[in-house]
């Protein structure tokens, strides 16, 4: 009955309120890791063009919270600055009367100052200031001024793109989270593999039986109404908004932490199927089954979209 119910419950979930948009843009729980949180909540405000979240999902987006990152073009540190540019724009965030390309206390306030300079430079530019100014920060304030808005580069709208679609994982919601249109498939997938043995590193292969761990199995279950996830569960959290505990729906992704304060610290992740349980491959030596989700280590919900998923970078950067 269980099963019976849950799908039913799913496959009407085309319609529902939508988001709120006004008001002050949060955090996610969990979303920045507690180290950098309050920087990011404080900086994030810096100037009306962006906000905590969109913040965060540039720092994801260029290292992955990785203070110690660096790129094959020599981008530095938590917030990937070339130095010729941060010799420029990097600021002394916390006023230690130095500026350190890889201490996040400056890197991160620099981030945000630098984002307001480029606001400041396309301010007269049509259309959304932000969206204006994530095209400056990919293509050059000089381009956006002279197209007259997003310059016509797949880059830099493909920048833009990604970034105001991370931006939505990052942000707290401030209203129930639109009911996601793919669920009822990803529980019917979850549903044809009850009883499978569990397998580390599983994602289902001929080579493996079709066995799974738990993010091969949410990773197949929405690859299967071809929305493509990451391999591992800390970063599926990213891949849509996050519905409260009170809202969760059916296919939605549910996640658990023994660090409820930091979602890379995420080591497991279910498909949500109502009352309280969910489809999960547990552990070694177990199978797939439905298991409550409301335990101490139970972190939070990802309602999955086309486009937080497609936002994801393809190889995150690891911590």
């Amino acid at each position: 009955m269980l099963v019976v119910g849950t799908y039913s419950a799913a496959s009407g979930l085309a319609v529902g309120a939508g988001s709120g948009k006004n008001g002050t843009v949060g955090l996610a729980k969990g979303a920045v890791p507690a180290l950098y949180q309050g920087l990011v909540q404080r900086w994030g405000n810096l100037c009306p063009a962006i906000n905590p979240a969109l913040l965060a999902a540039q720092l994801y987006q260029e290292s992955g919270w990785n203070p110690r990152a660096v790129s094959p073009a020599d981008a530095r540190g938590i917030a990937q600055f070339i130095p010729g540019t941060w010799a420029g724009h990097g600021i002394d965030g916390d006023g230690d009367g130095d500026r350190d390309i890889w201490d996040p206390k400056d890197a991160i306030p620099s981030a945000a100052s630098y984002d307001c300079e480029l606001a400041e430079y396309v301010r007269n530019v049509p259309g959304d200031p932000t969206t204006n100014m994530l095209a400056a920060y990919n293509a050059g304030a000089y381009r956006v001024i002279r197209h007259g808005g997003v310059p016509p580069f797949s880059e830099t709208r493909n920048y833009v793109r990604i970034i105001k679609s991370l931006e939505k994982s990052f942000a707290r919601p401030l209203g129930r989270v639109d009911p996601s249109r793919q669920a009822a498939g990803a529980i019917h997938y979850a549903q044809q593999k009850l009883g499978t043995l569990y397998l580390w590193g599983g994602t289902g292969t001929a080579a493996q039986n079709g066995r799974f761990d738990c993010s091969g199995l949410t990773q197949a279950a929405y690859d299967s109404v071809g929305i493509r996830l990451p391999r591992v569960a800390n970063d599926q959290y990213n891949a849509g908004p996050h519905p409260s505990r009170e809202e969760l729906l059916p296919g939605d992704l549910v996640f658990f932490s023994d660090d409820l304060t930091d979602s890379r610290a995420i080591r497991h992740v279910g498909v949500y199927v109502g009352g309280g349980y969910m489809i999960n491959a547990p552990r070694t030596g177990a199978v797939i089954r439905f298991d409550r989700i409301d335990t101490p280590d139970y972190f939070g919900a990802t309602r999955v979209t086309p486009e937080g998923a497609a936002a994801l970078p393809a190889h995150p950067p690891q911590t």
